[in-house]
């Protein structure tokens, strides 16, 4: 057997609410104490330059405001909750943090080469400042193992809107696509994209399943 694709025992612990409640944990104690999140964000400067090597998992534990928090724990509750039931605790907090480091690796990458370039035509890298938070790139990635596990599952957009679950994965893979290039906002759109590739790459690498041939099969008339 291929030791990359051995499963572990089956084992179901809540991790994924575990996961809410540190997540929810940590952001108000931050708040209280008023602490710097830079330090435990991801960023250049952090991790390049300062070894601070522990950002690439902190980084998901740490989120801006309110609002982020919410709407991240809500998919992790929902969607990680499911896919912990079908996979098992174990196999789904390896998914979960592999497709979230990663997506950290591939946004500090991008950070670094872009300001790498920025530098070369003797412009101050401000990418090297910029600080991911958040746990985005590892919920897109639960997002996509969602549609891939339940792939006939209807989605409500807004509690109204019925969209099967590849169609929404589609969606918000255009979405975020576009956005990368128009919007002026804070959002970490590549992460979000890295994390819809890696969690595509972690179901054939892992587990040997191929999500087109799976959403192929499940609307095969």
């Amino acid at each position: 057997m291929n030791p990359l694709r051995k499963p572990f025992q089956y084992s179901f612990f809540r991790a994924a609410f575990a996961l809410v409640i540190i997540n929810t944990a940590v952001h108000f104690l931050f708040t209280f104490l008023s602490v710097n999140k830079n330090f435990f964000g991801l960023s250049v400067i952090g991790f390049v330059y300062g070894h601070y090597f522990w950002q690439l998992v902190t980084y998901m534990f740490v989120h801006g405001d309110i609002s982020h928090l919410f709407f991240n724990m809500l998919a992790l509750l929902i969607f990680g909750t499911a896919i912990e039931k079908a996979l098992g605790s174990k196999e789904f907090l390896l998914m979960y943090f592999v497709i979230g480091v990663c997506s950290g690796l591939f946004s500090l990458g991008m950070y670094y080469a872009f300001g790498k370039f920025l530098m070369m035509n003797g412009i101050q890298p401000w990418t090297f400042a910029i600080s991911l938070i958040g746990a985005s790139g590892a919920i897109y990635g639960l997002l996509f193992a969602y549609a891939v596990l339940f792939p006939r599952s209807i989605i409500y957009i807004w509690g109204l809107l019925p969209v099967p679950a590849p169609l929404m994965v589609l969606g918000y893979g255009v979405i975020e696509f576009v956005s990368q290039f128009v919007s002026s906002s804070n959002v970490a759109h590549m992460t979000h994209l890295a994390g819809f590739a890696f969690a595509w790459l972690y179901f054939i690498a892992r587990m040997g399943v191929h999500p087109i041939q799976v959403w192929k099969n499940a609307y095969r008339r």
